[in-house]
């Protein structure tokens, strides 16, 4: 079958939704043709720099994440500003998965993801392949 490729992102001045459309149509495999639907064909993305991603317009303080603990009334708000200083890879990976397929596939397809939040990574011996977007 297939075999699974290994590509590099560095989202350094990225804007969020282009980076995220990227990713996901390679995780689906889109870019393959051998692509199924009903297939995992995709391959493994590293994201390097996730704290840079850019966004435009007035995301950084209107875009809101909700959370809930669980408890009456513990509904948790933060921005999209405070998100990307306390963890920038949750705003990225929250991103993909609104874009991939919304049952076990997506799962699968989204835990070939990697984000990192400076340029290390620990994914040499995989020699990924730079991908621009």
């Amino acid at each position: 079958m297939n075999t699974k490729e290994w590509f590099i992102v560095d989202a350094e001045k990225v804007v969020l939704g282009r980076l995220a459309s990227k990713v996901a149509h390679i995780l689906r495999g889109k870019h393959k043709p051998t692509y199924l639907p009903y297939v995992d064909n995709g391959d493994y993305i590293i994201v390097i720099n996730a704290g840079k991603v850019q966004v435009t317009g007035n995301k950084l303080s209107n875009k809101i994440y909700h959370k809930h603990t669980g408890y009456i009334g513990n509904m948790k708000s933060s921005n999209l500003d405070t998100m990307l200083k306390k963890n920038p890879s949750f705003v990225i990976m929250n991103a993909v998965k609104g874009m991939l397929p919304k049952n076990s596939l997506g799962k699968n397809m989204l835990k070939k993801l990697k984000i990192y939040n400076d340029s290390e990574h620990s994914h040499s011996a995989q020699k990924p392949k730079n991908l621009d977007i």
